[in-house]
């Protein structure tokens, strides 16, 4: 067994959920890897019991928070030391895995978000705009820099495995790592890499969801500086 774990939250991913897994065992077979299918609507978990994929099928659409914590709590209960999310649609590059587990042990980092700008500057859109808003009220509220707060691609070590394994108030969300920062003494570091257009499929973030997305999140953010322990 790998010591570290790839945790693939998939919803309605038909499209995608194959070419992604076959491409993650043959770019790096070395580590484990669990799909989280969340309910989905369409043949997400039939393409994956075809394909005797590793597989968590939820009855009902639990929404990305509760899809992930199912993977965290599978990392958990199996004694996993990290744990990866890895987006179903194919924009996560699997190469960058191996190198973001080296960096979690070098750093002795909590967290490692898979990061498109530590390096590289942001592109001017509404939607970097809304990143760099969020990026503000992450430093104002605990004093660190995170330059790509939105990034789905992170991973997790043995602690923070068995922080979202067991609470039910932590999500892959930046207001959580502003409330692990700010409360726990979290150490978030950034790793760059690259990230591709999806497969296939439209992103679930419209315009205006975009848009209440940042407000929402931001003021998730003020509310674990002042409520949450």
């Amino acid at each position: 067994m790998s010591s570290t774990l790839v945790i693939i939250p998939a919803y309605n991913e038909e499209a995608c959920i194959v070419n992604t897994v076959q491409e993650l065992q043959e770019k790096a077979p070395q580590f484990d890897y669990i799909v989280v299918n969340d309910g989905s609507k369409d043949s997400t978990a039939r393409l994956c019991r075809e394909h005797d994929f590793n597989l968590i099928d939820l009855p009902v659409n639990l929404g990305l928070a509760g899809a992930f914590q199912a993977g965290m709590k599978y990392a958990y209960r199996n004694g996993y030391d990290q744990a990866i999310q890895f987006d179903a649609d194919g924009q996560h590059v699997p190469e960058y895995i191996s190198a973001i587990s080296e960096f979690m042990r070098e750093t002795k980092a909590d967290i490692v978000i898979g990061s498109r700008f530590v390096t590289e500057k942001k592109p001017h859109s509404l939607r970097m705009i809304g990143s760099d808003l969020i990026s503000l009220f992450i430093r104002l509220t605990t004093g660190m820099r995170l330059n790509d707060p939105t990034s789905g691609m992170r991973m997790y070590n043995k602690s923070a495995i068995e922080q979202f394994a067991t609470r039910n108030d932590l999500s892959p969300e930046p207001d959580t790592l502003a409330f692990l920062i700010r409360k726990h003494n979290a150490v978030i570091r950034e790793y760059q890499v690259e990230m591709r257009d999806r497969a296939a499929g439209e992103s679930y973030l419209t315009l205006s969801k975009s848009i209440l997305y940042m407000l929402n999140t931001c003021s998730a953010i003020l509310f674990s500086l002042w409520f949450r322990r």
